[in-house]
């Protein structure tokens, strides 16, 4: 039926309803009016809605916003991720500089994590009040200042104490930004935004390695300063600068973004909400009475212990198996992260394809433990331990992308930033674990195999979790609605398609 067919029915209707009444008062006949009037007005604005969003290229327009968006957020956490882990290269020259033990560098390199956990759900919390781009700002500029001031270590005491400041200015980065592209982009569209998130996992790990031990050989000793110092500062102050660019070119949400037409925005606000609506509703207090959250939130802790185990110690593990040269350790550390590049984005694609997440995710999982221990038990053998922690790092960062996918599908409205906080807090907690047991391990034992053993285990158990953890159909939760709705389901069929 044509608009301008039921324009007319609708003014027929008023006036046959007026000419059939001849006993109605002028105010009856004037709201009769005003009502079919709202009619057409209301049908004119439907239709043009649904005509304007047919013009729409979906695929052009996210990867419009894609493009627009997701470089400066890959390059911010790139250097996020690089001033975590750049310690386990410093390690190589700072534990004699300094004179500390093993254990007080596992416990420093976890302490980051512990005040991450601390202070990332009220970060987030305040993020849904004052928005993404004040928060960035003020998380990247502290950070990187921050991290240039380790250079200025010189006791475990010290180590401690900015390891924990790192992690207080730093909390509620990650989930903020998971959290900001659920504003951008539909759950269809969610895990392949999240594998170019995700990039800087392995990329910082990967290009961190040359450049932190090319600075640290090549800049030992000028104008007094170790290595180690130098490559603090050249990779903590960059950070300050990209907070201002966030601070002028980001924007908090897409009704806001002048490069966006109406009726692009009207199409990203339809199919986010759409997405909220097939999704639960929960608040935060139903989020911390879910069990299936605390399940989701231990799995994570067993993936992210994984993951800064090889973080933290693929340096030290090197040097344990004979590779003596720094620059050499540097340029064998970024093999496993290039192997996991190449594994994540097609791991994404097939499970935005299928629609399908827990497999995705828990699989990889259980196969990083087999590798972890394999490479534990050959540790005499470094060509086969070498390859098994590559297929370990493969694995664990696979399983960490398609993860963040479910979450980020089963939680909506006003929880969707607490809730993937807590997660993310509680999962991080894993960072804190893994190198301080290792660490401990290592001071006992003198060797780093026993700890990978310990973390191989870690890890399955956070497979299985993830395995077992199947999300309902039904919504565990009435929000302001009696009747239960859908939620989203590991399950449910995805488009095929990145931002």
């Amino acid at each position: 039926m044509s608009f301008s067919i039921k324009i007319c029915r609708e003014l027929a209707s008023f006036h046959h309803s007026v000419g059939g009444m001849p006993v109605l008062t002028h105010s009856c006949q004037h709201s009769m009016a005003t009502a079919a009037v709202q009619n057409i007005w209301q049908e004119l604005e439907n239709t043009t809605m649904v005509d304007i969003g047919a013009t729409i290229d979906r695929d052009k327009l996210y990867r419009k916003i894609g493009l627009r968006i997701l470089p400066l957020l890959v390059l911010c956490y790139t250097f996020a991720y690089l001033d975590r882990v750049n310690i386990g290269y410093a390690k190589l020259q700072m534990t004699e500089d300094v004179g500390i033990s093993e254990s007080a560098y596992g416990l420093a390199a976890g302490i980051f994590f512990l005040a991450y956990a601390l202070f990332e759900v009220p970060s987030n919390l305040l993020l849904e009040k004052i928005g993404t781009r004040k928060t960035l700002f003020r998380i990247m500029v502290l950070w990187g200042i921050t991290s240039a001031t380790m250079m200025f270590v010189t006791n475990a005491m010290t180590f401690y104490v900015l390891r924990f400041l790192l992690g207080v200015f730093e909390a509620g980065f990650a989930p903020g930004i998971i959290f900001y592209l659920t504003l951008w982009f539909p759950r269809a569209r969610m895990a392949g935004a999240m594998a170019l998130l995700m990039i800087p996992g392995p990329l910082g790990s990967m290009i961190g390695g040359p450049i932190s031990s090319w600075t640290i050989t090549r800049f030992n000793g000028t104008l007094g300063l170790a290595g180690w110092q130098w490559m603090f500062l050249a990779e903590g102050l960059p950070c300050v600068l990209l907070g201002f660019v966030v601070w002028k070119t980001l924007v908090d949400r897409p009704n806001l973004a002048s490069w966006l037409t109406d009726a692009e925005k009207a199409v990203i606000q339809q199919e986010v909400s759409d997405t909220e609506d097939a999704a639960s509703t929960h608040n935060f207090r139903q989020v911390l009475r879910d069990p299936r959250i605390y399940a989701l939130a231990i799995g994570y802790f067993c993936l992210i212990g994984g993951l800064y185990t090889v973080a933290f110690w693929l340096p030290t593990i090197l040097k344990e198996n004979g590779v003596a040269s720094t620059t050499q350790i540097g340029h064998l550390s970024a093999a496993p992260y290039l192997v996991a590049l190449l594994v994540m984005f097609p791991l994404a694609r097939h499970s935005d394809k299928r629609g399908e997440r827990r497999l995705h995710s828990s699989v990889p999982a259980l196969a990083a433990a087999a590798a972890l221990l394999i490479s534990a038990l050959t540790a005499n053998n470094f060509l086969v331990s070498f390859v098994a922690i590559i297929v370990a790092t493969a694995c664990l960062q696979g399983a960490y992308v398609v993860f963040w996918a479910i979450p980020a599908g089963y939680l909506s409205g006003t929880a969707a930033a607490g809730g993937i906080a807590f997660i993310n807090s509680i999962g991080l907690l894993g960072g804190f674990f893994s190198p301080t047991l290792i660490g401990y391990i290592k001071d006992s034992t003198g060797s780093a195999s026993p700890g990978l053993v310990v973390m191989a285990g870690v890890v399955l158990v956070g497979g299985l979790l993830i395995f077992a953890n199947r999300l309902p159909r039904k919504s565990p939760f009435a929000a302001d609605d009696p009747s239960p709705r859908p939620l989203a389901r590991d399950s449910a069929p995805l488009a095929n398609r990145n931002p």
